[in-house]
């Protein structure tokens, strides 16, 4: 934390920029969760995102960058993703589709300004697009709206094409791996780095106090339990957003792998000389995180920073989110949101009461001393002591 902190700090006169210029060192990824790994509040991030979800850009939002250049459209009109809101409300310029050749035009590091749309690499224009604003994003959310209906039969046709891929591993657990990891008759918390992750950690921790839950962290979720003060028990996931740090801190490791076997993953686990055990599905990896708690015995999962509604679903827009609905068919009524379990352990105590309550354990505990035999004698003692000090002092004088 010190080396970052110390970076920032030597960056910090890098950006320059007025409400009608603005610049900034150029940060370069396609992969837009793999860029927000090393970005800083000084930097312009360039990405090719197409309907930038609201996972991503709640990441970007929590670097600090001031500008988004996408090559991409933010809003294709498929459906209404959340990613360009949650920028344009936190303050970010977001620039959009100026074209794929940014990424030849410009190198990594390299400083480049923004003006009105217009993309500067010096005093050339390099790329060009559209300046997001909430009244654009508004129109384009509306015009998205109308294509609900037909991405909802992808997402049937999706989830019908799943079920018949994966249906043993759905209703017999079939390909679940032997793990070391203990979860019958426990609790799990599955810690996933996307909505709200941060408060609804925080506001658990009265009940991974009194529970003690398997803690599984899926790729990046290791590293947000990491930060709270929590180790992991087990890490889930293909192992593209998870520090090496967090690989290095004990827990068991499961590799999400390909339905045909195929594990990217292992060959990072390899290198860092961490043992891991692969999990072939064609699953996201949250789900197998959950499919894998549920087949080993776990009594309640208990899931953080998960998709909930119909809109978080697809704004995933990805086919495997179909997988996502069916686990939790499959789960069940294990399976509780963490802002169901926050709000039943949210502790509102007011000053007043916690005040009332100490004055009346006070009164009580006087009450009982001076009833009691004991207590009157041990009163006569302290009067007596009280007089003696009196009489010392006024001989003093």
């Amino acid at each position: 934390m010190r080396v970052r902190s110390l970076r920032k700090s030597s960056r910090a006169g890098d950006a320059e920029g007025s409400s009608d210029r603005l610049s900034g060192p150029a940060r370069l990824d396609r992969r837009t969760k793999r860029l927000c790994g090393r970005l800083e509040p000084v930097d312009i991030a360039v990405i090719d995102h197409v309907d930038l979800d609201r996972v991503a850009a709640d990441s970007l939002v929590a670097t600090g960058v001031k500008a988004v250049v996408n090559a991409s459209k933010s809003i294709s009109g498929r459906y209404p993703n959340l990613g360009p809101q949650v920028l344009v409300e936190n303050g970010i310029t977001l620039i959009d589709e100026v074209g794929e050749e940014i990424f030849d035009k410009v190198r990594d590091g390299k400083r480049i300004s923004i003006e009105g749309d217009k993309v500067y690499l010096g005093e050339e224009v390099v790329a060009q697009g559209r300046r997001e604003t909430a009244d654009s994003v508004n129109a384009d959310m509306d015009s998205a709206r109308e294509g609900l209906s037909v991405q909802l039969e992808a997402f049937a046709a999706n989830t019908m094409e799943y079920l018949k891929r994966e249906r043993d591993l759905l209703l017999d657990g079939v390909g679940v791996p032997e793990v070391r990891t203990k979860f019958n008759g426990r609790h799990c918390l599955i810690v996933i780095r996307g909505y709200n992750y941060k408060e609804d950690i925080d506001v658990l921790r009265p009940y991974i106090r009194e529970f003690k839950p398997v803690l599984i962290g899926v790729d990046g979720g290791a590293d947000a339990l990491l930060e709270a003060g929590y180790t992991p028990d087990m890490i889930v996931g293909d192992m593209d957003s998870v520090s090496d740090d967090a690989l290095r801190c004990g827990a068991e490791v499961v590799v999400h792998a390909y339905a045909d076997g195929r594990a990217p993953g292992m060959e990072r686990t390899d290198k860092l000389g961490v043992s891991a055990t692969p999990f072939p599905a064609a699953a996201t990896s949250e789900d197998i995180a959950m499919l894998l708690a549920d087949e080993k015995g776990s009594e309640l999962i208990v899931a953080v920073g998960t998709h909930v509604t119909l809109v978080e679903f697809l704004d995933k827009g990805r086919g495997g989110m179909a997988s996502t609905f069916l686990t939790r068919l499959r789960v069940g009524g294990k399976l509780v949101d963490a802002k169901g379990v926050s709000r039943l352990y949210r502790q509102n105590v007011s000053f007043s009461a916690l005040l009332l309550l100490i004055v009346s354990a006070l009164a009580a505990m006087a009450t009982a001393v001076a009833i009691s035999a004991v207590g009157r004698s041990f009163i006569d003692v302290l009067a007596d002591w009280w007089d003696g000090l009196i009489f010392q002092i006024q001989r003093l004088f």
